[in-house]
């Protein structure tokens, strides 16, 4: 399409071309310079209107690029040519020209433009080796690496993706990935990712990926979105983890950890058994046995809160709070040596382990050496909140005098670091007094329930 002339009579059209961001200029059908922008004046000048623009070229590019000039405007349509221009400091810059045709009228007038060269063929430079560094490093990383456009439609994958896979470069393309998941995860897996695409969140689940062995391993599957400077979400990466070596082994340890469990709380419900039966033929013990029975049953109890859970082990806690599961976990001792007060708060699964890790240990120590260990002895938890916080003081009182503090650290100590510091995200502090052990513990209360997390099977 031919280009009008900028007229002057038209502010916006004119002000559009004296600020182009690229040279231009208007010259008639012998190259004399009708007129420049400010980006020609500023870069070239010294070219004055009614003489040959060529004047701008370097002695031995003139020539050429005039007999082009002269060719092009006598054939009457638009055209190109490659020339090297001076521009400011005289440094010598690849530009290419394109006239078009504007006028034919009164010999013709040609409105061109030269867009640098130079610097795209740098960008484009950058930018290949920016493209071969980043495909080195994910041919080079141990995890499957994988990009969708915005819409979720898969189109790279790193050479570790084919590798495991065994599947031929492209046919996994699009939509056709799904179909490497088994059958019994490909709805859950579409449903989180059309989730992520959706919402912009990140997406993580883990699912069995086909091997080109044909059997189907454990990955992990994370990806995150690119935003452009709007916050316009441009890209997915995407990585899948093999995790099926460690997936199994965690699996064969918690069987092995519930068939411990279980052959503890079966001795728990022997000893009850033996006391029945003992107190079958005392008849005058028999209170003091029914009640030992239920110590016992509570202690099997706190035993199942207290040991370390999987996903597939741990106990279902449901509406349970924090004074419920304290509750349970002091129920063996007598009623009398302990209360739970102060503000309750709500208490699932994800809280529940290390939370009765560390007061099973509590009172198992305070019945040992503390304030558990003798009749008169006593144990109060208070619980309070503060904004976010949640603060929980242990004291005891009553007890043996603590004429000195221990100078070793206990396996107490160190699980104390494992429950509240690592698990939760906590802190505790000890403090021990002449009357009795004091023990303080400070968490997010948020950290005492499940947050969303990986989807599993």
């Amino acid at each position: 399409m031919d280009a009008p002339v900028p007229d002057q009579n038209d502010p916006v059209w004119w002000e559009i071309a004296e600020r182009m961001p690229v040279l231009a200029w208007i010259a008639d059908r012998d190259g004399r310079l009708l007129w420049s922008n400010l980006r020609w004046r500023e870069e070239i000048g010294g070219v004055s209107i009614g003489h040959l623009w060529t004047r701008s070229l370097p002695p031995e590019t003139r020539e050429a690029a005039m007999t082009t000039w002269t060719a092009g405007t006598t054939k009457g349509g638009s055209f190109s040519l490659s020339i090297r221009c001076d521009s400011v400091g005289d440094s010598m810059t690849d530009v290419m020209v394109r006239p078009v045709v504007s006028d034919l009228q009164g010999g013709g007038r040609w409105f061109a433009i030269a867009a640098d060269t130079v610097q795209q063929r740098r960008l484009e430079s950058a930018r290949v080796s920016t493209q071969a560094e980043l495909d080195t490093l994910t041919n080079a990383m141990p995890q499957m690496v994988w990009a969708t456009q915005p819409d979720g439609y898969h189109d790279f994958y790193n050479a570790q993706w084919y590798r495991f896979t065994g599947m031929p470069a492209g046919s996994t393309d699009g939509e056709e990935w799904n179909g490497m998941f088994h059958p019994d995860d490909q709805d859950r897996a579409w449903a989180r990712w059309r989730h992520s695409l959706s919402t912009g969140e990140a997406y993580e689940i883990e699912y069995r990926l086909r091997h080109h062995s044909g059997a189907y391993r454990w990955v992990l599957g994370r990806a995150l979105p690119v935003r452009d400077a709007d916050g316009r979400i441009v890209r997915w990466i995407g990585t899948c983890t093999d995790i099926d070596s460690a997936k199994r082994a965690a699996e064969q340890n918690d069987i092995l950890s519930r068939e411990l469990s279980h052959r503890i709380k079966n001795i728990f419900a022997i000893i009850s058994g033996l006391i029945r039966m003992s107190a079958r033929r005392m008849p005058a013990m028999r209170g003091f046995a029914d009640d030992l029975a239920k110590r016992i049953a509570a202690l099997g109890a706190a035993h199942d809160l207290a040991r370390p859970h999987s996903e597939v082990s741990r106990p279902t806690v449901g509406d349970a709070t924090l004074h419920h599961v304290l509750r349970e976990l002091l129920s063996p001792y007598a009623d009398h040596q302990w209360q739970v007060t102060g503000d309750d708060v709500p208490l699932d699964d994800r809280g529940a382990t290390p939370v009765a890790l560390i007061f099973h240990e509590l009172a198992t120590n305070a019945a040992k050496y503390g304030a558990l260990s003798t009749p008169d002895g006593r144990v109060s938890i208070d619980v309070r909140r503060d904004d976010e916080q949640l603060i929980i003081d242990w004291r005891e009182g009553g007890g043996p005098v603590i004429d000195r503090v221990p100078d070793t650290t206990g396996f107490g100590t160190r699980l104390a670091v494992l429950s509240i510091e690592q698990q939760l995200a906590g802190t505790i502090t000890r403090d021990w007094r002449r009357d009795g052990l004091v023990v303080r513990i400070e968490v997010r209360r948020d950290a005492l329930v499940r947050e969303p997390s990986v989807e599993r099977a």
